[in-house]
């Protein structure tokens, strides 16, 4: 199942790089949807990878929060990462955009936290 997840954790790494060269360019040059929606791709691949690399396989249909539920029934770790304030359009049909580079700046931190946690347990490398 570990071939299976690789490629989930490359998409991951890739979203997360290029969410970041978005932050890094001047604030009014950035492209906070572009951030937002790298950030929150980042993690469902990475939770999707974890998934999968455990056995389990995941449907297209299932939300963030289904996928982070079954990773922190697998690992109890995972309860001290938090993915709240990753909710733009993507989960939250009533936000049609991330809102300012704060917003932004938020998801991709959400997005890097997950991505540590999974590196300090050596999931990635």
């Amino acid at each position: 199942m570990e071939d299976l997840a690789n490629p989930y954790f490359k998409i991951a790494v890739k979203k997360m790089k290029e969410a970041n060269q978005e932050l890094y360019r001047p604030e009014e040059d950035v492209v906070s949807f572009l951030v937002c929606k790298n950030a929150q791709i980042a993690v469902q691949n990475f939770l999707r990878g974890y998934l999968l690399r455990s056995g389990i396989e995941t449907k297209k249909e299932d939300t963030l929060d289904s996928l982070f539920t079954q990773c922190k029934e697998l690992n109890k770790k995972f309860e001290n990462v938090s993915l709240s304030g990753l909710n733009c359009q993507y989960e939250n049909k009533d936000s049609r955009y991330c809102d300012g580079v704060e917003k932004v700046s938020r998801c991709f931190d959400i997005a890097d936290r997950l991505d540590t946690f999974l590196r300090e347990e050596k999931i990635i490398a």
